[in-house]
């Protein structure tokens, strides 16, 4: 299959590949081919936890999956948009440089880890540590947006970035986030729509009210959490949010110096 894409050159149409009974790595392969090849627009068709989809790309491309891509998705992508039409596993968008991931279903633990720009958006629930190790690197600015709601440990140890938790669909008396929310934060901002119980919270983190620029920010994106996923942008504004931001940046410090 790669012999005959090398010979086609800028091609219009999508590359349609069919991954059913596919190894990641026969898969990643042909994928990769293919935009050597000069297409721009993939279509994975029977994804079935095959890893590592999109990892290190940069070639400027979108990528459409149908079924469920396997652990570290987008790791290390540096451009491509990556549509996701069920669900996600674990480490989606891990130490990601650029480019945007959008998950209509739900997604599992530590999405976004060490990631330093692009952009994931996740319309359900999401599980343990995500966002943990989120930096800001020069004028990247790494943005997670989470439709449903976030397990423990989210936020954990962030240095930069934007992180948003919506909590949609909640059922009466869930909570927005698990226990250890921004533990070990010492940069960036997380938004949240409406309050967490303080006993929640990391030690090293407190929450506040949005101020203009904030809403500035956020406003941006729920537009844009609102068109991929056709939620009324509108109404999610109206609503209250918290802003939660560290109150030292070395929360650690005194344990490693006397």
């Amino acid at each position: 299959m790669g012999c005959e894409l090398r010979n086609r050159v800028e091609a219009v149409e999508p590359y349609r590949i069919d991954a059913q009974g596919m190894h990641h790595r026969q898969l990643n392969e042909t994928i990769r081919a293919a935009l050597s090849a000069g297409y721009r627009e993939i279509i994975l068709d029977n994804v079935n936890g095959q890893r590592y989809i999109g990892a290190g790309i940069s070639t400027p491309a979108y990528i459409e999956i149908n079924g469920v891509p396997g652990n570290d998705l987008a790791v290390f992508m540096n451009g491509p948009t990556i549509r996701v039409h069920g669900n996600g596993q674990d480490g989606i968008a891990n130490t990601m440089n650029s480019g945007t991931v959008i998950v209509d279903g739900s997604a599992g633990d530590v999405l976004g880890y060490g990631m330093r720009g692009g952009r994931l958006f996740v319309r359900g629930d999401v599980g343990y540590r995500v966002g943990i190790h989120m930096k800001e690197y020069r004028e990247q600015v790494p943005v997670l947006v989470v439709g449903g709601r976030a397990g423990a440990f989210c936020g954990e140890y962030m240095a930069g970035g934007v992180l948003v938790v919506l909590g949609l669909d909640r059922l009466p008396g869930q909570p927005l986030t698990g226990d250890y929310l921004a533990t070990g934060m010492h940069g960036g901002v997380i938004y949240l729509r409406g309050r967490v119980a303080e006993h929640l919270l990391g030690k090293e983190v407190q929450m506040f009210d949005l101020n203009d620029q904030d809403w500035k920010l956020l406003g941006g994106l729920l537009d844009e959490f609102g068109n991929y996923f056709g939620v009324d942008a509108a109404e999610l504004k109206k609503d209250q949010y918290t802003k939660l931001l560290p109150v030292s940046h070395r929360p650690y410090g005194r344990l490693y110096v006397s």
